[in-house]
């Protein structure tokens, strides 16, 4: 920092730094203070701004930090009482309360008659004993529960309780830490070799209490369990174990992560090394896990999940893609083994129905991690040798083989799939085997037909070559399963046109011909699922067509057939559903072509896209209804709650499309949060595409603005729906979402302070004020309206009491527009201030030249909200000092205050102006009046 390019003074850029930490500005407070270290030379200066820092810390609730910096201060001056108080609280909140109760001791004996230091060492000593007596009960009832697991005679229920107590107790930080001292991973090892599950779940569970956000316990435990065993136990029969191991390793996962990414070893109270090690470990045996026979379908799903999770970067800010590359190298040729192996051949991988998407997923998530051509002509490479490596040979079985792998590859990342379809041979291969008499080899190549129709390179040969051929499978077959699957190719072609009326594929009728097939199998309950999975497929394609989706909702069987698939165990039926209910919802986004390039496409004979009747809001409206009626919420509620790769970033951009659908219309928002709509909005608003995470905040807004937020987010809940809020106050997002964002917060600030100060930490301040200066009325005043609800919290107040800014000379100037509804919220903001901040009082007439104008306006008003504002920033401005209120009665201020005293009928306004007289007599400037008492 400099002026005129000389360097700047650290004594002014520290007095910097407390000006803006008195307005509530940490950060800016903290890039002082750093900045001032930096240029500091005396010892003595940079102890203090050390100790300023820290509190700027403790401000933030970086506590780590808060801790350092108090330490350097102290280092200096051992003395600085101000430096122990800040370190105390900093090691109070890392929960090294021993720590915490020595400073906050010898601040007390410093200071004995500092109430703050009496109140912290108080509240240290209650936590500590409170500690020390649940560590020693803890103690005692770890034991107990090792006792009976460990005793051979004890009986089997008794077992099972006490390993269910353990999960309890793991729970807590005393109970997980005494578990662990006492040799209780040992124990815990023996019970994952029990033949009953319920005591193998236990452990399992036990051991995610332990590892939850603890670096140094995880590392342990990795290290003395050995990923094999773990892996052994995931990979085991039973779907239920392999999925509490798949949860215990993700937490694992989560702890040795985070730990490289952020300092949370303050809990472990242990430095320890970077856990890259233990990482690279653990996700080598989850690889290794992929080709092995002997791993159950659940199991392998698991890996594939986890891989998933763990290893393509979560943002392409990050440059370090080097697990992903890692996992191309060393498993991909392993991937690909899951992706080629058809179920129904005999010696093969045992696989799920979820399967080959979970290895669709993968292969997409790596390929979408590769950061230049040459890392992806690498992938193109591998993928290209595995599938010509099978195809080359002369077995019928290895065909299949790479046909089933191109298959997964096409949808996955689908520029590789087809590639791969374009090798020598490969279409004609695929082609000739759906006229198979074998049903299993005539699947696998109706199903890369299918998936090679929708790439844009292969409808078109599709259409002129597969079309006649699907047809007739369609009417020949005598197998269902290949029927329902041809069907499908035939209505994906038949969709080509999307939702454009005037590009019709197939002749009139024939779509609704199709879809009332697809109903037909989607309700055979006779049928195996994966079947019945493929109609809803076709549903996704033919329901472009509004005739077919009003057919759909008419349909009460078929939507509870496809709903009850949505909650069923086959996650592949999540997109499907998904893309369904956008198309019957129709929130998909249209772009609504300009009338002038119409016109010129018309007269230059080009095609124009045309809508659909029967895709008028008002048939969306009646279809939104009966989806309600039928009980989608409750469908996309479990479809939300689904661990599995099929719910993709896409799928959960579809779930909240249809959320924001279904919650346009008021009334519906009730519906919608009482079978839990609320709750499952939340996770899409972190984990979806970027379009997803807009819409589902979006659809938060709406049931925010409308529904008592505690009842439609109970508990802390509430609290998550601050963050997506605010993330709509941005130029990318629409007017109307910012004006709804606005609003909703409005709701959440008049609630409760940690509500407002949850507000504040994400930062919405500055932008609600940028939304006051929007030119949009609505917009405008919903910001204004917020700021009112705002300043109720002092950090908001102490904004408005520096000075150097415009903000009370915006309230005064708005609170005299024509817009009532900005008015209303201007002057009920300047009324709330200069209750709370008399010293502002006196800045108003320093505003604007127009200020007495706008306030007698404000007392004049024919809204009784407005005169009441009015006449409350006229009492606050008298109360505030002497010479304000001789000012304000020398004007005409005094013959309105006398008129609204006089009311007939007592009320607030009438209250609050015999108030202002009553403090002008008290004052003296105003004589009271012979005669009645009253009447000045």
């Amino acid at each position: 920092m400099s002026i005129n390019g000389k360097e700047k003074d650290p004594v002014i850029l520290k007095e910097e730094g407390n000006t803006l930490f008195k307005a509530g500005d940490m950060q800016g407070a903290l890039c002082s203070y750093t900045e001032a270290l930096k240029l500091s030379n005396s010892q003595t200066e940079s102890a203090v701004l050390h100790r300023n820092r820290s509190a700027c810390y403790l401000k933030l609730e970086d506590y780590t930090n808060a801790e350092a910096d108090a330490s350097k201060a102290l280092d200096a001056d051992p003395g600085d009482v101000k430096a122990r108080f800040r370190r105390a609280q900093a090691l109070l909140k890392l929960g090294r309360m021993n720590e915490a109760f020595l400073d906050a001791q010898r601040c007390a004996q410093l200071e004995p008659v500092n109430k703050a230091f009496q109140e912290l060492l108080r509240e240290l000593g209650a936590q500590i004993q409170k500690r020390s007596a649940q560590m020693s009960s803890t103690d005692a009832r770890v034991q107990q529960m090792f006792s009976l697991l460990l005793d051979p005679l004890a009986q089997p229920e008794d077992r099972q309780k006490a390993a269910q107590n353990l999960v309890v107790l793991s729970r807590e930080d005393a109970g997980a830490e005494q578990i662990f001292r006492n040799d209780g991973v040992k124990l815990i090892q023996k019970l994952l070799s029990s033949e009953q599950e319920e005591v193998v779940l236990s452990a399992l569970r036990t051991l995610v209490g332990l590892c939850t956000s603890h670096q140094s316990r995880t590392m342990a435990i990795v290290n003395e369990l050995g990923m094999e065993q773990l892996c052994g136990v995931m990979g085991s029969g039973a779907s239920t174990v392999s999925l509490a191991a798949c949860h215990l390793l993700q937490v694992m996962f989560e702890a040795l992560t985070e730990g490289m990414k952020r300092d949370i070893r303050g809990k472990d109270e242990a430095m320890l090394p970077e856990p890259s090690r233990e990482l690279r470990s653990m996700l080598r045996h989850l690889v290794d896990m992929l080709p092995a026979r002997d791993v159950s379908g659940p199991g392998r799903d698991s890996a594939i999940n986890l891989l998933v999770k763990q290893v393509p970067r979560k943002s392409q800010r990050n440059p370090n893609n080097s697990l992903t590359l890692w996992v191309i190298d060393q498993g991909l040729k392993k991937i690909l083994e899951v992706a080629g192996t058809v179920p129904e051949m005999s010696e093969g991988l045992v696989l799920t129905d979820n399967s080959h998407m979970s290895c669709s997923v993968l292969l997409s998530k790596l390929y979408d991690d590769l950061k230049c051509d040459a890392e992806r002509d690498n992938f193109n490479k591998l993928c290209e040798e595995y599938v010509q490596q099978h195809f080359g040979r002369p077995s019928l079985e290895s065909k299949l083989r790479a046909i089933q792998t191109v298959s997964v590859l096409l949808q996955g990342p689908s520029d590789v799939g087809n590639r791969t379809l374009e090798m020598s041979g490969m279409m004609d291969a695929v082609i000739s085997l759906c006229a198979s008499e074998d049903v299993s080899h005539q699947q696998v190549a109706v199903e890369a037909l299918i998936h090679a129709a929708g790439k844009a390179k292969r409808a078109s040969f599709i259409t002129a070559n597969g079309v006649a051929l699907l047809k007739d499978l369609y009417k020949k077959s005598e197998n269902d399963t290949i029927r329902v699957r041809a069907l499908v190719g035939l209505c994906k072609l038949g969709s080509a046109g999307g939702t454009d009326f005037s590009m019709k594929q197939f002749a009139e009728g024939s779509t609704l011909k199709l879809a009332k097939q697809c109903r037909k199998w989607l309700c055979n309950r006779s049928l195996p699922p994966t079947s019945r999975r493929w109609a809803i497929e076709g549903l996704a394609y033919l329901t472009f067509d509004a005739d077919v989706k009003e057919d759909l909702v008419e349909d009460k069987n078929a939507l509870q057939a496809m709903f009850e698939l949505a909650k069923s165990e086959d996650k592949t039926v999540l997109f499907a559903v998904g893309s369904t209910l956008v198309n019957c919802t129709n929130s998909y986004d249209v772009e609504k072509p300009d009338p002038q390039m119409v016109e010129l496409a018309k007269y230059a004979k080009q095609h124009v896209p045309e809508e659909h009747p029967k895709d008028a809001p008002s048939f969306v409206q009646k279809r939104l209804t009966k989806l309600l009626e039928a009980g989608v919420v409750s469908a996309l509620v479990c479809m939300v709650k689904q661990e599995s790769p099929a719910l993709t970033e896409s799928c959960r951009e579809c779930i909240a499309r249809v959320f924001l659908a279904l919650v346009e219309k008021q009334e519906d928002r009730g519906t919608v949060v009482a079978h839990g709509g609320g709750k499952a909005l939340l996770p899409l608003v972190s984990d979806s595409t970027d379009v997803g995470k807009t819409k589902a905040a979006q659809a938060l807004a709406k049931i925010t603005i409308t529904s008592n937020p505690e009842i439609a987010f109970p508990g802390e809940r509430i609290y998550e729906v601050v963050r997506p809020l605010v993330s709509l106050l941005s130029l990318d997002c629409s007017l109307l979402q910012n004006f709804e964002a606005l609003m909703a917060l409005t709701n959440l600030a008049g609630i409760s302070e940690r509500l407002r100060q949850k507000i504040i930490k994400e930062k919405a301040v500055p932008k609600v004020e940028g939304y006051m200066f929007e030119e949009h009325d609505l917009v405008r005043a919903a910001a204004t309206e917020c700021m009112c609800n705002l300043v109720l919290s002092s950090e908001v107040q102490q904004l408005y009491v520096a000075t150097g800014n415009d903000r009370l000379k915006l309230l005064v100037l708005y609170s005299g527009e024509e817009d009532e509804r900005l008015r209303r919220a201007a002057a009920g903001t300047l009324a709330m201030l200069t209750a709370e901040q008399p010293e502002l009082c006196a800045r108003i007439p320093g505003t604007t030249t127009h200020w007495l104008e706008i306030l007698q306006a404000l007392l004049l008003s024919d809204n009784m909200e407005l005169r009441h504002r009015g006449v409350v920033v006229t009492l606050n401005m008298m109360q505030a000092n002497k010479s304000l209120a001789e000012k304000l009665m020398e004007t005409e201020v005094f013959e309105i205050l006398s008129v609204l005293a006089k009311a007939t009928e007592p009320s607030p306004v009438s209250t609050a102006a015999q108030h202002c007289l009553d403090k002008a007599m008290e004052y003296g400037i105003i004589k009271k009046p012979e005669g009645d008492g009253k009447e000045p």
